[in-house]
């Protein structure tokens, strides 16, 4: 092997990029010893409205854990599990409404209320502007949901629409089209047509695949397979004319864009997301990624599930059985990004051992309780998160989520004295 194949291997064709995983044959990728020269991930998750007060809920420990219905997604995953309980967010707790309760969920900043747009930066964005200066994007924030512009008892409503925030007045910019998010990954500039991906680099990789193990080559072939399938997925999504297959033909679009919509296919767009986020971690294109399901106070319908008589912000105000199968569906995509992500090796350990998963709401249910915020943390092994465990907060004097933010930035290097309403850590994180 040439020395001039780098830790970040990249395939290259006309306008496309694609970096490839970890390959053991790589002299960079085996001078690492279980998995420590791969980088540390972060995945926040964000399901608006809470979750079901009965259901969500665990108890044990490892692979004795047993989990709520919500939850029984997750099963496969228990020993590196935290489930967390009792933590909250004081600021959240003055508006009373959800827009006041999500804007500063993983910032803890007062809001400016009157329709003015203030909150804080929040640690996701610390992370990225300290780890994704050698990433081809710093953040990926993603959507399912477009962001809402009105104002709602005296609170704009953009809080509702964005969990991440790149400064106090300006919201991460959001990619709820699944096709654009794909490109961004794989296409640069404004070279961005019809042409596959694949088709782009597929002498490029032919030739790569000569010069590595036979493990190796398997392992490329299967990643670049699992690049097809989104496209083609993205694909057939497009024909049937939903909104996450619209993607631009040229540099200069030759009609006009597709108004932005609630997908007709909401299971199909979140899957496709969920897959964004685990491609996105398995090339090292960015180590900071979010993925708001739906906003808080959300209008999403759930036809897939076969619940389509009504929103899912009204349904969440009842603990229906229609109710959590929405919330079981949510965690599903969690699952489907940690059981992805652990079958990636990394010289030793799992893409999901070098990734920290979080999944929260700013609400414990749709009865507006933030008092408790649900938190699940899962992975996180390669930064000394232990997993198993129930974390119970309650009761405690320190059980700010902020308290969670401080000892989360320190597994990335940014170690602050003080975020939000926090100066101090969660000891067993």
């Amino acid at each position: 092997m040439k020395s001039e194949f780098s830790r970040r291997t990249v395939l290259r064709g006309l306008g496309v990029s694609i970096a490839l995983p970890w390959l053991e044959s790589v002299p960079a990728f085996a001078e690492s010893k279980k998995g420590d020269g791969a980088p540390l991930r972060l995945g926040v998750l964000f399901a608006g409205n809470g979750f079901h007060a009965a259901e969500w809920r665990a108890a044990g420990a490892g692979k004795d854990m047993k989990l709520g219905r919500v939850l029984e997604s997750l099963t496969p995953h228990r020993e590196k599990l935290n489930f967390v309980q009792g933590l909250f967010n004081a600021e959240a707790l003055k508006g009373n409404i959800h827009s006041s309760m999500t804007g500063n969920l993983l910032s803890g900043a007062p809001l400016a209320p009157g329709g003015e747009l203030r909150s804080g930066t929040s640690f996701d964005q610390v992370i990225a502007q300290r780890c994704g200066r050698g990433t081809k994007i710093p953040s990926l924030v993603l959507g399912c949901e477009k962001a809402n512009p009105s104002v709602h008892k005296n609170y704009s409503m953009l809080y509702s629409s964005h969990i991440s925030w790149s400064s106090p007045t300006t919201p991460t910019p959001l990619e709820v089209y699944p096709a654009l998010a794909f490109d961004s990954l794989f296409k640069e500039g404004a070279d961005r047509g019809d042409a596959s991906v694949l088709d782009s680099v597929l002498a490029e990789a032919k030739d790569f695949r000569r010069k590595v193990s036979a493990g190796d080559g398997q392992k490329i072939d299967e990643y670049l397979n699992s690049v097809r399938e989104v496209e083609r997925r993205i694909e057939n999504a497009g024909k049937r004319g939903e909104l996450q297959g619209w993607r631009p033909t040229t540099d200069k679009p030759t009609m006009k864009r597709p108004a932005d919509g609630v997908p007709q296919d909401v299971g199909e767009h979140m899957r496709l997301m969920a897959d964004m986020m685990v491609m996105a971690f398995q090339t090292d294109s960015t180590r900071v990624c979010s993925l708001k399901l739906n906003n808080d106070h959300s209008s999403l319908r759930f036809s897939n599930l076969g619940i389509d008589y009504m929103i899912h912000h009204l349904l969440s105000h009842s603990d229906t059985e229609d109710w959590l199968k929405v919330n079981a569906f949510f965690v599903q995509q969690l699952a489907r990004i940690a059981t992805k992500l652990d079958a990636i090796d990394e010289g030793g350990r799992s893409a999901l051992d070098n990734t920290v998963l979080m999944l929260t709401s700013s609400m414990l249910t749709g009865q507006h309780n933030a008092g408790e915020l649900p938190v699940i943390l899962l992975g996180g092994a390669a930064a000394g998160i232990e997993g198993g465990r129930v974390l119970d907060y309650r009761g405690k004097p320190h059980r700010q989520m902020c308290s969670l933010f401080l000892s989360l930035m320190d597994k990335y290097g940014v170690r602050l004295e003080r975020f939000g309403d926090s100066a101090t850590r969660l000891g067993e994180v």
